[in-house]
């Protein structure tokens, strides 16, 4: 009698066989090949196998520097799209999908954006973050129905995110967003997928063989990791969360976050100490809008009157000009 688990797997194999071949596409993709350089991987001391991985991964930075052009693209999007008041939702499955909740869960912290501003959907939902439920990713209806909830519209960016780029949870949900007028990107480690197909932008970092075949929570997690933090990092300087290499739009809701905001004031306008704490006291605890007090000499409501005008770009509000992206 089969299990529950074993009944939705021997399903999931009749249903995807209508739809491509799973065994003749796996061997063609370069993250699931046999890696030259970790053969007899278990026979090996533990400062060999270190030493393998280490030589692995010094092949990410390259892989990705290659797709450095398609991530500007990227990046310019998400800014525009944040900025008329969309949103990015990144989707994915297993540890891609880890790995892109990781990135939207940290920008409200770091720059201060809305909730709903960076989301993520994951095959599985919440509990995937924690717990193995990859049969989730291989159904397109679930990927059509969890980012259909969201109601993508043109103000919108969704990026899937899958090392294999043929995860049908995550190609029908770009597929759906792209239908719906929503702008799309995916992020791969291979070349020529069902993926890229499906999203107006691709972004492939072809990081070769993994040093255990086929674990691409390994080199091509580090490659999206690196892909993400660029186009949210970028994205928030575009949009001015950043001033010089600062970061300015620190929400302060902790101790090591109030030193963090007190020590970017005393940086960025050569104060002291007790200077910047009153400034910032003054400033309703807004680092931007103390910044913009200091920088410009103006008292509050003008920097904040600065800030609105120029959608919240610390350096355009200095200035008293308008963003344009």
């Amino acid at each position: 009698m089969l299990t529950g688990t074993a009944v939705q797997w021997t399903e999931s194999i009749h249903t995807n066989d209508n739809k491509f071949d799973q065994s003749s596409l796996l061997h063609q993709l370069i993250t699931e090949s046999r890696n030259d350089a970790s053969q007899g991987l278990d026979t090996k001391s533990a400062i060999e196998i270190a030493r393998i991985i280490n030589h692995e991964d010094a092949k990410v930075p390259g892989a990705v520097k290659r797709a450095l052009p398609e991530i500007a693209q990227v990046i310019d999007q998400v800014a525009r799209c944040l900025r008329d008041g969309g949103r990015l939702i990144y989707v994915g499955a297993g540890s891609s999908g880890r790995i892109a909740a990781l990135d939207a869960s940290e920008c409200p912290p770091t720059y201060s954006t809305a909730p709903g501003q960076v989301q993520y959907i994951m095959a599985g939902g919440p509990k995937a973050l924690a717990s193995a439920v990859e049969v989730n990713e291989d159904s397109e209806e679930l990927g059509q129905r969890d980012i259909a909830r969201r109601r993508p519209t043109r103000k919108d960016i969704v990026i899937g995110v899958s090392a294999s780029g043929r995860t049908p949870y995550v190609v029908a949900a770009v597929a759906y967003a792209r239908a719906r007028g929503a702008h799309t990107a995916a992020v791969t480690c291979n070349n020529g997928t069902p993926l890229a197909e499906a999203a107006d932008t691709a972004i492939v970092a072809e990081v070769g063989p993994e040093v255990i075949s086929g674990s691409t929570r390994m080199k091509a997690g580090s490659a999206q990791k690196m892909i993400l933090n660029m186009i949210t990092t970028g994205a928030m300087t575009r949009l001015g969360y950043v001033y010089e290499n600062l970061m300015v739009n620190v929400h302060m809701q902790n101790s090591k976050l109030v030193e963090r905001g007190i020590r970017i004031l005393m940086t960025a306008c050569k104060i002291d100490r007790a200077t910047a704490v009153e400034t910032i006291k003054s400033a309703g605890r807004s680092v931007p809008v103390a910044l913009v007090m200091l920088k410009a000499k103006v008292d509050k409501p003008e920097a904040v009157r600065r800030l609105a005008k120029s959608d919240g770009n610390v350096r355009l509000a200095i200035e008293d000009t308008v963003l344009e992206l």
